[in-house]
């Protein structure tokens, strides 16, 4: 297990060591497209001290939205643009990072592709296949690439994990995940009205709990069978706090089949503490992800007795969403594994096959070609 550690943190340490190719370089010119996702509270700050990009405009048409952000990040109201036909006609953005409803991606790629501009969304892709299929469609027909960002694509734990599973084989042949991911409650935990006002509508977000937890564990799955598709869904969705939330699930189990493995996805607003962790089992030991920086690790080949070990920061281009969109749009990079369209789109099919199944109680099949993106 030593040797693992080694091994992984000289891949930290290249990685690292070609970061400082880019420091000599522009930054990638960023616009910020809605303050109605709250994970924008976290990356537009980060954003603004990025020397990697430069923030050339944010859009959101609510006024008094803009006022608090304005006010909370120390923002001059000259970044703020109502429309996005205003910033592209007003900036020369290259890139933007997108914090509107789900429903509204298609809308932003349907917009930018055209104009050659790169798209990075928050998690999911979409809202179902429809809209997945003509994001797809935009992005080919525009050249451009296109992202998807997953608080879980930047913990360095996952990332280790993949590496003895997947590269190293050191438990075997895979044959099972779960993956748990969720919290208390967007009421409970006290998620901003801008927020509420879509994550709750069933046609805004495509659902409740299902799409806005279950993405995360159909996206490391899909990642971890290197983009395979699973032969049926089978799922159960409940309302277990039918007061908070009357229109959107709150509780959901998806299973997930491949002709030698399974996987568990449980997405919830349920639990009583955040959790965003993961267990992977193979045919001569396992490997748990307990947290993003941590693995616990059990072979075959050695007495029963966990090894565990913290997992350095990724670094890099790998390091955060902002490092890693900047060196895609620069073409350091290709887009690939956890953020890529490919693997969300399977994301997606499994999603709208979840629903389908919750809906009728029975398991969906899904068809040997998905045709999403040929």
């Amino acid at each position: 297990m030593k040797s693992f550690i080694l091994a992984f943190c000289l891949l930290v340490g290249l990685t690292a060591g070609s970061a400082f190719s880019e420091e000599n370089k522009a930054p990638v010119r960023v616009a910020i497209i809605g303050l109605v996702h709250t994970h924008v509270r976290g990356f537009l700050p980060q954003a603004l001290t990025n020397a990697e990009v430069q923030v050339v405009g944010i859009v959101e048409p609510d006024r008094e939205l803009v006022a608090q952000f304005a006010r909370l990040y120390q923002i001059n109201t000259n970044l703020f643009y109502g429309s996005l036909e205003e910033l592209f006609a007003k900036t020369n953005v290259q890139a933007v990072a997108t914090f509107t409803s789900t429903f509204d991606h298609r809308r932003v790629v349907e917009a930018c592709a055209p104009r050659g501009i790169h798209v990075m969304m928050e998690k999911p892709l979409a809202v179902n296949m429809e809209h997945a299929r003509a994001i797809a469609a935009a992005a080919k027909k525009g050249g451009i690439h296109l992202l998807v960002n997953y608080e879980t694509t930047w913990y360095s734990a996952n990332h280790a994990a993949y590496q003895l599973v997947t590269e190293q084989k050191a438990i075997g042949e895979l044959r099972k995940f779960v993956v748990h991911d969720g919290h208390g409650g967007p009421k409970k935990i006290g998620c901003p009205p801008e927020f509420l006002k879509w994550l709750l509508d069933p046609v805004l977000d495509g659902g409740g709990a299902l799409p806005d937890f279950g993405c995360y564990g159909a996206d490391l799955i899909t990642w971890f069978m290197h983009g395979q598709r699973p032969t049926s869904v089978f799922a159960v969705t409940q309302h277990l706090q039918p007061d908070l939330y009357p229109r959107v699930e709150d509780e959901a189990t998806v299973v997930v089949t491949y002709p030698k493995a399974q996987g568990i996805i449980q997405a919830s607003w349920n639990w009583p503490y955040n959790r965003k962790d993961m267990e992977i089992y193979g045919q001569t030991g396992y490997v748990l992800v307990p947290r993003g920086n941590v693995l616990r690790v059990l072979k075959g080949d050695q007495p029963e007795k966990e090894t565990q070990m913290t997992i350095p920061p990724l670094t890099g281009p790998e390091a955060n969403p902002l490092s890693y969109l900047a060196a895609v749009v620069r073409g350091d990079i290709k887009p690939s594994g956890l953020s890529s369209l490919e693997v969300n789109m399977t994301v997606t099919e499994i999603l709208d096959a979840a629903r389908e199944s919750a809906a009728t109680g029975k398991r969906v099949d899904l068809p040997r070609q998905a045709g999403a993106l040929h």
